[in-house]
């Protein structure tokens, strides 16, 4: 199975609107962390699409280990990149 990159061992702090469609980069290729830019494209991997239920900061995983996919569950500090 392939793993994804570790795009960096911290969160990212990212406001969201309400009712708004998001991609979330499952792959840790993308330039735009912590959303999708195509750069899954030649991996078996595709974006994580989630609507924010409200707006506010949230923070979103950037290590790509975390169990509750997009937001951060504290897994980047088991995480060396």
């Amino acid at each position: 199975m392939e793993k994804p990159n570790v795009a960096d061992n911290k969160p990212i702090a990212v406001k969201l609107e309400q009712g708004k469609k998001y991609y979330w980069c499952r792959c840790g290729l993308s330039n735009k962390q912590p959303f999708c830019d195509g750069s899954h494209k030649n991996t078996t991997f595709t974006p994580l699409v989630f609507v924010a239920e409200k707006s506010e900061t949230s923070y979103l995983c950037q290590c790509k280990q975390t169990s509750n996919p997009p937001y951060c569950d504290g897994s980047h500090k088991n995480v060396q990149i």
